[in-house]
């Protein structure tokens, strides 16, 4: 991906990776994949223990939401779980380009990076989870309700990920009209 974070379409580029959050019952990790093109998350998954089954769930949710165009550059850091045999097969048999950060730097997955920074500024940081389910219930909510559809972004024209999105299609059918 070589830190170009701005792309022209959907579908040219997503980033992934994972974070964490604390409960009274333990931490809970949460894997997240971005579309670049509108911010918007695509793909998530919550678990206790962050393994690549985690990454995995989220990447075949993504996939499900937005199926990839080949080609497509699919980034993330170099964590053992992004690199597994398991989830690197599923990026081959979806015709996905793997791209993966240099070691040690998290400026190569900058946007994702900051879309966990905000998350944990709106939300998680005003919240004391008592349970894993109660935190995953309120981080759906917000990834859906709101920061999906609602959240503006300067980078979007301060739009919504949902809203730029729709901008987007609504122009290129209109050029392909004229």
């Amino acid at each position: 991906l070589d830190q170009q974070f701005k792309v022209e379409r959907p579908g040219q580029a997503w980033v992934a990776d994972i974070t964490y959050i604390w409960t009274s019952e333990g931490w809970l990790y949460l894997a997240t994949i971005m579309e670049l093109f509108s911010r918007r998350i695509i793909g998530w998954a919550m678990d206790e223990r962050m393994t690549k089954e985690l990454v995995i769930l989220a990447l075949k949710r993504a996939i499900r939401t937005q199926t990839p165009t080949p080609g497509l550059i699919h980034h993330s850091d170099r964590g053992s779980q992004y690199a597994s045999r398991e989830y690197q097969q599923v990026l081959r048999t979806n015709r996905m380009i793997t791209s993966m950060s240099r070691k040690g730097n998290c400026y190569d997955n900058a946007c994702i990076e900051s879309f966990h920074s905000v998350i944990k500024r709106e939300l998680v940081f005003h919240e004391k989870y008592k349970t894993r389910d109660q935190a995953k219930k309120s981080i759906i909510e917000y990834i859906v309700s709101f920061y999906n559809y609602k959240r503006i972004h300067s980078f979007t024209n301060y739009m919504s990920p949902i809203a730029y999105e729709k901008q987007y299609f609504k122009t290129s059918q209109k050029t392909k009209v004229i």
